[in-house]
């Protein structure tokens, strides 16, 4: 949360975008998950080591960006949900044009995107998850949404 997405495009410009709303994903046991049926061929990225690229297209219309946090064979992620000027985990993706391609590639050795610390640090906001009507309830009530709140 407060870290700022950085995405070199083909041009040489840079765009940067600042972190401002998450969600978590916390494997094969948490309903709301992709990998709650297990590693089928869409979720077994989600079973790769953390800071492997997780993109995939919601409702044919909108590439979602996630990043993996959990151990290798730990499905775990967290959603990029929104950016300071882009509410909406669609329109930051649009913004930063990122799509499948990103899919599968490690953060740390993309030399066209990456996160960065500039020293920002925000109250952290707990809310629901958002859009998971397809989950348990003790899934969609859990606190696992996140928002940045005033600066500290």
């Amino acid at each position: 949360m407060g870290k700022i997405l950085v995405r070199r495009l083909p041009d040489g410009n840079e765009i940067r975008l600042r972190i401002t709303e998450t969600e978590c994903y916390r494997g094969e046991e948490d309903t709301a998950c992709h990998a709650r049926f297990g590693r089928t061929k869409r979720a077994s990225v989600l079973y790769r080591e953390s800071g492997t690229i997780y993109v995939y297209l919601c409702y044919g219309i909108n590439w979602l960006l996630n990043i993996v946090t959990g151990e290798v064979d730990l499905p775990q992620a967290v959603l990029i949900r929104a950016c300071e000027g882009f509410p909406g985990p669609g329109r930051l993706t649009k913004r930063l044009e990122i799509d499948g391609q990103f899919n599968e590639i490690c953060i740390n050795s993309c030399p066209d995107f990456w996160i960065e610390d500039d020293g920002q640090r925000f109250l952290i906001i707990p809310d629901k998850r958002v859009g998971i009507d397809y989950a348990s309830e003790e899934d969609r009530n859990r606190l696992w949404r996140f928002k940045a709140g005033k600066r500290l």
